[in-house]
This record gives C-alpha cells, sequence and structure tokens, in this order.
C-alpha cells in the first residue's frame, strides 16, 4: 500500500501543510498608511468588520514583527525608499497587498512627484482596486492572500515571475 494512499489526519499530516496553516492563521501586517485608503484599512480593523477573526487584530509597530505589508494610498518619490527599507527588514516570507489605485497604478496623480504603483518598489502579491476601497474589498484581498498561502501559490508564482504574485481581485461592496 502506497503512503499516497493513506489520508492524512495529525499525525499523518505533512509539516509543509502544518506549517502553512500556521502562516494562514497567523499573518501579522504592517501598515504603510500613506493617504484616504488608510481610512479603510483601519475601518476593517474595526468592531464592525473585525479583521481578528482572521488573526489579524493588532497592526504591528515594526517590520520585524510583521508579514504583511499593506500600502494603502498615493506613495511619494521621497517616501518610497522607506518603503523599501521597511519591507527589507521584515521576516521571510513576506507578502504585499496594494490597497487603492493610488498605490497600484499612481490614480489620478500622474505628475513627477508620485511613484506610479508600488510595483515599482516592492513586489506586490495582491491589489486591491477602489478609490478608496471598501473594507470588505480589502478583507477579500486579505482572504485572497489566506488562500495563496494556504496552497503554496504566492510562493510559487513569485519564483516564477522574479517577484509578487499580482493578483488582481475584484472590488466589492456589500450595502449596509
Amino acid at each position: 500500500m502506497p503512503l499516497d494512499s493513506i489520508p492524512h489526519n495529525f499525525l499523518t499530516g505533512r509539516l509543509e501543510d502544518l506549517v502553512r496553516w500556521a502562516r494562514r492563521h497567523s499573518v501579522w501586517p504592517a501598515t504603510f498608511g500613506l493617504a484616504c485608503c488608510a481610512i479603510e484599512m483601519m475601518a476593517a480593523g474595526g468592531a464592525h468588520y473585525d479583521i481578528a477573526r482572521y488573526g489579524m487584530e493588532v497592526f504591528r509597530p515594526s517590520p520585524r514583527q510583521a508579514d504583511l505589508m499593506v500600502v494603502a494610498g498615493r506613495l511619494s518619490q521621497k517616501m518610497a525608499p522607506v518603503l523599501r527599507q521597511v519591507y527589507d527588514q521584515m521576516v521571510e516570507p513576506k507578502w504585499v497587498i496594494s490597497m487603492g489605485v493610488c498605490a497600484s497604478t499612481g490614480g489620478m496623480f500622474n505628475n513627477y512627484a508620485l511613484v506610479q504603483g508600488v510595483d515599482q518598489i516592492v513586489p506586490v502579491d495582491v491589489y486591491v482596486p477602489g478609490c478608496p476601497p471598501h473594507p470588505e474589498t480589502f478583507l477579500q484581498g486579505i482572504l485572497t492572500v489566506h488562500e495563496q498561502i494556504r496552497t503554496g501559490e504566492l510562493l510559487r508564482r513569485r519564483e516564477e515571475r522574479g517577484g509578487g504574485a499580482g493578483i488582481h481581485i475584484e472590488e466589492t461592496h456589500v450595502p449596509a
């Protein structure tokens, strides 16, 4: 009887699956709120949306304690080196969510002072659309990261592309 035919349980589970489960349920975000999108990100941490149910109730004050960077808002050329330094100080494996149209593409601010997409500075894994994106859309981005961690897809895509996974999600809004 080959080992592949044995159903996995607590005793016969693979260590890799256990590590993915632990990573998925303990993603610690480092916030990089730069503009109005940061208000929506903070709203997702409030009681109404409660990202604590995903194990992310505390935004980490230090990049050395975080493994998910949420870039919310427009990024200036002056702030870009700071963003990169924070990203470099984060623990591996690390993931990046680009929140809002300004962080993803520069938005309506097409000028010399702003970076036209944070993917020019750090590799982005998930793009959350909107101006500003609703907390529901941000939560969908978090769930996308969680699913990609569970399947190991993010790390595979990074190896193939040499950077972020570049996953785009659709904007969602639940009427109040």
